[in-house]
């Protein structure tokens, strides 16, 4: 049987977050996601696809490629566009994995993005994987899968996406309980608040009576407890409409 992934979209772009901020990136979007983050900005994913070949995956990866096949200066290892598996929950469809070998043996810098909810032991070593730790605000605290830590490598990252007060706390709680500056670079995000259209999917509510925080009170914070994190703000979303697909 032919290898196949269900695939929303695929699209070249700048990378927006992450310690590879600012480089281009071909992301490449997976249907389907079995947590309802009441933050989720790609709902449109949970169910919008197409079957695609992973040999046609493949050959639209090079061909967005192409272009900077040529750039001037490029050292080994340097390779450029990025390429950004993500959802959706992309580690819901087992020939992801297949995909992220593939294209590591293409000589590509690979990156995951993955909600921790799901076993991160069989990856491709090469890949780099950015994992959510989710915070009390985004509903699904409880999906955490804290056996994954065991399993990153310096070349990993951790993120932490933040919305309230409590957020933080229980953000630098998990810090120093796990060690997590000693395992990877760790991410602090702010929740972008969504736009109208972006509510009615069926996401989980923010829990009764934690406090919202905001973008700058969140920086001070981090400033004031010397936290060991990077602190970002997704570019995409400053660069274009914070709701515009495709970016």
């Amino acid at each position: 049987m032919t290898e196949s992934l269900v695939v929303n979209e695929i699209y070249l772009s700048l990378q927006g977050e992450s310690t590879f901020a600012g480089l281009p990136c071909i992301f490449i979007r997976l249907t389907a996601c079995d947590l309802r983050c009441s933050y989720c900005d790609t709902a449109y994913a949970f169910t919008a696809g197409k079957k695609k070949t992973l040999a046609d995956i493949l050959a639209e990866v090079r061909r967005q490629a192409k272009p900077f096949s040529n750039a001037p200066g490029t050292s080994p290892g340097s390779k450029l566009p990025l390429v950004e598996l993500t959802g959706g929950e992309p580690l819901l469809q087992k020939n992801s994995q297949a995909l992220m070998r593939q294209l590591c043996n293409d000589g590509f810098t690979v990156l995951l993005e993955t909600s921790g909810a799901h076993d991160l032991s069989k990856i491709d070593p090469r890949v780099h994987r950015i994992m959510d730790l989710k915070c009390p605000s985004s509903g699904e605290v409880q999906r955490n899968l804290f056996s994954n830590i065991a399993h990153l490598k310096a070349t990993d990252e951790i993120k932490f996406v933040i919305g309230t007060v409590e957020d933080y706390e229980w953000a630098r709680q998990q810090i120093a309980a796990h060690r997590l500056a000693a395992v990877c670079p760790l991410l602090v995000s702010w929740v972008h608040p969504l736009a109208p259209e972006q509510t009615s999917q069926g996401l989980k509510k923010v829990p009764a009576g934690l406090t919202p925080i905001t973008r700058r009170e969140l920086a001070e914070k981090i400033i004031a407890d010397a936290l060991p994190v990077r602190f970002q703000i997704q570019q995409h979303k400053i660069i274009w409409p914070p709701d515009q697909r495709g970016v």
